[in-house]
């Protein structure tokens, strides 16, 4: 099918929602130029886990709007990285109201963008794939991107991720590595063996894992794991208590938190080890319900206690 024939066999539809899509990422991009302008307009006190922090001098008030535009519009697909992971700006910004406002607006962008590319995607996967070329062209920084790497990919879960901010002004911060992350899907002990069936069924260690298979009912229910890549999370200690009674939140920090603050300071913080821990830090809890040895490797699967 030539370039022509395939445009001309796209529906209305699908013109709307690569129109809605193209209008969204538009206004995403306005919506976090508006974030920087506002940042550059108010208190301007950053805390860096980079190490590029406070305010002051012209020369870090600089810096640090650099920091929070790249942090904003990094959208790019880097070669080798997983699409699940993405690149982490780990800081936190006093903001004022006007701030906030735009953060907030911000959100909303990036909540659109996420809902029409899902709607994309409901339609037809190669519309989608079409959208995800057609988008890098409108990015401001794709220019640059192309230099450097000669490759524009965007990253969506970089573009939709939301923009942390804190509930209410915040006394304290302490940033902590959780390493222990984890997902767990379901499998039924005929999924199990299938997985086990697709790999050499003649290899001692599958046969091995498929004989453990058989000895169980029929009708138990598996875990198979999945370690998730170490994150860094914070714990925002509030001022005054929410109205539900909670005087702390924690919340993942690959982005910059935006913390409400009416004088421009930033509440304590510490200082987290710079790479995460090699090893488990956290305790296994009491009523973990996994067994803690795996029971098919080849899938990393675990019986339920």
């Amino acid at each position: 099918m030539s370039i022509n024939d395939d445009i001309n066999a796209q529906t209305p539809l699908d013109y709307q929602l690569r129109y809605a899509l193209d209008q969204a990422f538009d206004h995403l991009i306005e919506a976090l130029e508006q974030v920087v302008s506002c940042f550059q307009q108010g208190p301007q006190a950053v805390w860096r886990f980079d190490g590029y922090s406070g305010s002051g001098s012209s020369a870090s008030l600089d810096d640090n709007t650099a920091w929070l535009r790249r942090a904003l519009l990094d959208m790019w697909h880097e070669h080798g990285q997983d699409g699940r992971e993405t690149r982490n700006y780990i800081g936190l910004i006093a903001a004022d109201d006007i701030l906030l406002a735009a953060v907030d607006e911000a959100n909303l962008a990036k909540a659109n963008i996420a809902a029409c590319l899902q709607r994309i995607k409901e339609q037809s996967a190669s519309l989608l794939g079409d959208a995800k070329a057609q988008l890098p062209r409108r990015h401001p920084d794709v220019e640059q991107v192309l230099e450097k790497t000669g490759l524009a990919r965007l990253h969506l879960k970089q573009c939709w991720r939301k923009l942390p901010v804190a509930e209410a002004p915040v006394s304290r911060v302490r940033f902590a590595w959780y390493s222990s992350g984890r997902s767990i899907k379901k499998l039924s002990v005929r999924e199990a063996e299938q997985k086990l069936l697709a790999f050499d069924s003649e290899a001692d260690h599958i046969r091995i894992q498929l004989r453990k298979l058989a000895g169980i009912p029929s009708g138990e229910v598996l875990a198979q794991v999945q370690a998730q890549a170490p994150l860094m999370r914070a714990n925002l200690f509030f001022t005054e208590p929410l109205e539900d009674g909670h005087t702390r939140r924690a919340l993942n920090a690959a982005m910059p938190i935006f913390v409400p603050s009416s004088d421009g300071r930033l509440p304590h913080t510490n200082h987290a080890p710079p790479t995460p821990p090699e090893t488990r830090t956290r305790a296994r809890r009491r009523d973990e319900k996994l067994e803690s040895d795996v029971f098919l490797p080849s899938l990393r699967v675990f019986r339920y206690r």
